[in-house]
């Protein structure tokens, strides 16, 4: 392969509209997928002799902007766009009495790296283990392990503020 770029702008003019379809699943949003493609064929740019050897150029672009992707949304509150606005504002009580409490946070903080990546991209994306294995370059198992042990320290650390046990008797 070449290193005047002629390879990589050949890349970008062939698959460029495919990588821009998929930020739009990813993002939901036209300008959002538009600012994915364009950091993945960025970054993909000053890797591009590395890339190109290895033969999987849209692979590694698409891993990138998976990984921006998520990065995006870690730094800023998810919005939901609908498209008639509600005539009063649901709340789902349970969702905000644990988002409001300091403990969920103080917890999901305090799990390594790789345990809170697994759960957010489980949880929060909704993703399969099996695609969540592939944006983190690990196997199914470690992804079903490292969900396991995430959640069995979350339940250790933090648990919403329970209704009395079947035992527990109340005064009045």
């Amino acid at each position: 392969m070449d290193d005047d770029g002629s390879t990589y702008e050949k890349f970008v003019t062939d698959r460029a509209p495919a990588l821009l379809r998929y930020g739009y699943v990813l993002t939901g949003d036209a300008d959002d997928a538009a600012d994915l493609a364009q950091e993945g064929l960025a970054r993909l740019r000053a890797a591009w002799p590395r890339v190109v050897r290895k033969d999987d150029p849209e692979g590694y672009t698409r891993t990138i902007m998976a990984r921006q992707h998520v990065s995006t949304w870690r730094r800023r509150r998810r919005e939901r766009l609908v498209g008639e606005i509600p005539d009063r504002e649901y709340v789902e009580r349970d969702l905000e009495r644990a988002e409001g409490d300091p403990r969920l946070w103080r917890s999901l903080a305090a799990l390594p790296r790789r345990q809170r990546a697994v759960l957010v991209l489980r949880y929060y994306e909704d993703l399969p283990d099996e695609e969540i294995a592939r944006m983190l370059g690990i196997t199914r198992g470690t992804v079903r392990s490292q969900a396991a042990r995430a959640l069995d320290k979350l339940r250790a650390d933090w648990l919403p503020e329970a209704a009395p046990t079947a035992g527990a008797h109340h005064d009045r």
